[in-house]
């Protein structure tokens, strides 16, 4: 039973697109499925960081796909190359996002069409390239997208990036209705407060990161590394009767 069970979460010789996996969480996730067996296509708009050594250096392959998801046009082309460079698609991460601060009274129509642009349209539509292919195979498959805590919360400065991660969830939920019974899973993971680049301005402004850290009840920032179990429970067999939830990987903070 235990032996069935540790199997249930074995990746091997599937395929996984992983946007945005040049850096901080895309690059985790992008590794962690790699470890547990995945070929990766990583899509990332300029620089793929060090993620294909780290990939490859679990012996899995990796192609570079560089696309700027602030318009749909790269997605046909995004699926195209995963296909070219390993025959088959069975798990979509959609994880690049981009975050414009400024006050609700002050925000440009610029700024709330960029974020909801890559945070939701793109999203979309790729998905939707990818559960075709899905259907195409006949294989199912599995998408986990990236949500938020501002999926759950307002937020403050944020207008478009709390719209659009709002949207993240009720698109998972959407999707994961239409395609469940075409063993399509549609899930979300919901990352806290992260150590990231993002949020280096946050952790070196010693009075936010103690308000932030005694909210969090396990008392830290989350890391990276933090995504690996779930992004690779998401994307097994593992979680084939898992679908339109959102998981909260959050150190406690949603319970707070």
């Amino acid at each position: 039973m235990g032996l069935k069970t540790v199997n249930t979460f074995d990746l091997t010789g599937k395929v996984a697109i992983v946007t945005g996996s040049n850096t901080g969480l895309g690059a985790a996730m992008a590794v962690a499925l790699a470890a547990a067996g995945c070929d990766i296509v990583g899509v990332s708009r300029a620089d793929t960081g060090t993620t294909p050594a780290r990939v490859e250096a679990t012996g899995r392959r990796f192609a570079d796909v560089r696309a700027d998801l602030a318009s749909i046009a790269p997605v046909d082309d995004i699926v195209r190359a995963a296909l070219e460079a390993f025959g088959r698609i069975d798990i979509l991460v959609n994880n690049a996002g981009i975050i414009r601060r400024e006050h609700a009274l002050d925000f440009t129509e610029a700024d709330w069409d960029a974020v909801i642009d890559v945070n939701l349209k793109s999203l979309f539509f790729l998905s939707q390239a990818a559960a075709r292919q899905f259907v195409k195979q006949q294989s199912g498959g599995k998408i986990i997208n990236v949500a938020s805590m501002l999926s759950f919360q307002g937020g403050i400065r944020v207008a478009s990036y709390t719209a659009a991660k709002s949207g993240v969830l009720g698109l998972t939920r959407l999707l994961a209705n239409e395609w469940a019974a075409q063993r399509i899973n549609v899930n979300a993971i919901a990352p806290g407060y992260m150590a990231t680049a993002n949020t280096a301005a946050l952790r070196n402004d010693a009075q936010r990161n103690e308000e932030i850290v005694d909210r969090i009840p396990a008392g830290r920032w989350g890391s990276p590394d933090d995504l690996a179990g779930p992004v690779v429970f998401l994307a097994s067999s593992a979680s084939d009767y898992v679908h339109g939830h959102t998981l909260a990987v959050d150190g406690g903070w949603l319970a707070r």
